[in-house]
């Protein structure tokens, strides 16, 4: 089985063994957030925008997920979290962490973490409703529940929290 495929499978195992309902679509590889607008996703206003943060000490990470129409203030969310000065971190630190690559980042990654080293945030205007995230690899997205990706990722030893992340 195809590296992408077996991480896809693997996501969707999870979900199933908790019960979790969601929606799932195959797409072609996508890198960045305005790629989907050619992708005729069934919910493209939830697909959230992912970013992977680290302080300048190199000692803190951070998976980010926003509303795909958004952008970050990485100094305004530097002050709501209390963290020092943020950069986005490294091909190497995204593998070492989250066991992805650059344009898979997802939410999802985190269960890769088993050091529970990053903290995931997700937007505040996701919670109590839908957001799409890849399925930890560019070619399929899962919709589900925020807070219940939020319970989800919770269960599995993973730190997150929402952020008003403006």
């Amino acid at each position: 089985m195809e590296e992408n495929e077996k991480k896809i499978q693997d996501i969707l195992a999870k979900l199933d063994e908790k019960q979790i309902n969601y929606e799932m679509q195959r797409h072609p590889a996508v890198d960045r957030i305005d790629q989907i607008a050619d992708l005729n996703l069934i919910h493209p206003e939830t697909a959230a925008k992912n970013l992977f943060l680290r302080d300048d000490k190199h000692q803190h990470y951070y998976l980010v997920s926003i509303m795909p129409q958004k952008r970050v203030d990485l100094k305004a969310f530097r002050k709501e979290i209390g963290a020092r000065h943020l950069s986005f971190a490294s091909a190497e630190d995204m593998e070492k962490y989250l066991a992805l690559r650059p344009g898979s980042v997802t939410p999802m990654g985190a269960l890769n973490d088993t050091e529970h080293q990053v903290q995931v945030y997700l937007d505040q205007d996701f919670q109590g409703g839908l957001i799409g995230v890849h399925a930890n690899a560019n070619t399929a997205t899962v919709w589900l529940d925020a807070d219940v990706l939020s319970a989800f990722l919770t269960e599995y030893g993973c730190r997150v929290a929402y952020a008003a992340i403006i």
